[in-house]
């Protein structure tokens, strides 16, 4: 059984850390990381998974981003990820537990009076889809600024119908 606790109560270097395990110390040239350029992890909607000793498992990081128009206009999301556990304790559920808890929590922000901003990944068309309804249609023409494959570039959102066909991923500026 794990702990879920607010990413800000972990030491960030532990972050890191985990970081580094999960993905490479290089994983800083991610196009993810470049979507996400000068802006800061939101604090209410990131977790971490402590495991029975209280060591540091898993994290999830959401941020604020915006799919810019070719109009100009942004529309602000939620970029969900890195979603990471260390590589000895995948498979073991922290890393469904902590999408589960940050999800949970992006629907109980917006409250009953709006729907939640959509949500956008690049991850498994097949687990994110199946497992949380993340979808690869409405993004088949955004950009990033960076390599991607297209059919992992995903969008959760309540009515898919109101995001932009076109746009370019981004850092939220509002």
């Amino acid at each position: 059984m794990a702990t879920l606790v607010p990413l800000a109560a972990i030491d960030p270097e532990l972050v890191e850390q985990l970081l580094d395990r999960a993905f490479g110390p290089e994983r800083h040239a991610r196009t993810a990381y470049r979507i996400r350029t000068g802006t800061d992890w939101l604090p209410s909607l990131s977790f971490a998974a402590l495991d029975t000793e209280e060591y540091l498992v898993g994290t999830i990081q959401l941020w604020p981003v915006a799919l810019t128009d070719p109009d100009g206009r942004q529309h602000p999301m939620l970029m969900v990820g890195p979603v990471a556990v260390v590589p000895e304790r995948q498979s073991e559920g922290f890393g469904k537990m902590l999408m589960i808890a940050a999800l949970e929590a992006v629907e109980t922000s917006a409250g009953n009076a709006a729907p939640a901003l959509p949500q956008v990944m690049i991850g498994d068309p097949d687990y994110y889809g199946r497992f949380f309804g993340f979808a690869a249609a409405p993004t088949q023409a955004w950009h990033c600024p960076g390599p991607f494959e297209r059919e992992r570039l995903l969008v959760r959102c309540a009515n898919p119908a109101v995001l932009p066909a076109k746009g370019m991923l981004g850092p939220w500026q509002g």
